[in-house]
C-alpha cells in the first residue's frame, strides 16, 4: 500500500515549493512519516521526519531552517514546505511511514537550477 507523493516540479534557486504526502488506504495520523531524498548517484537520505504528536520533528542539518514538515490529520496529509532552494536540493524526494521503515510511495521530483 504505497504513499502519493505530489508537488514536485522544476524552480529557480531560491524559489519555494511544497511537497505533500497523502494515501486513501489508512490514516497517517498513527505513524512517524519521513521524508527522503535521493539525488543522482547519491544515497537516499533523510530530509524531516514528524512523529504522530506533531511536536516532534526532526530536520537534516542540510535543510534546517529552510525546509518545514507539518501535519494535518484533518486532510490525512503530510507536507515538506521547501524554500531558499538551492540546486543541491535537486532530487527525487519520498515520503514513507514509520520514519522511513514502512510504506514508501513512488517520490516527485524536485528540480531547482
Amino acid at each position: 500500500v504505497q504513499l502519493v507523493e505530489s508537488g514536485g516540479g522544476s524552480v529557480q534557486a531560491g524559489g519555494s515549493l511544497r511537497l505533500t504526502c497523502t494515501t486513501s488506504a489508512y490514516t497517517l495520523s498513527g505513524y512517524c512519516i519521513g521524508w527522503f531524498r535521493q539525488a543522482p548517484g547519491k544515497e537516499r537520505e533523510g530530509v524531516a521526519a514528524v512523529y504522530t504528536d506533531g511536536v516532534t520533528i526532526y530536520y537534516d542539518d542540510s535543510v534546517k531552517g529552510r525546509f518545514t514538515i507539518s501535519r494535518d490529520n484533518a486532510k490525512n496529509t503530510v507536507y515538506l514546505q521547501m524554500s531558499s532552494l538551492k540546486s543541491e536540493d535537486t532530487a527525487l524526494y519520498y515520503c514513507a511511514t514509520d520514519c522511513g521503515t514502512g510504506y514508501w510511495g513512488q517520490g516527485t521530483q524536485v528540480t531547482v537550477s
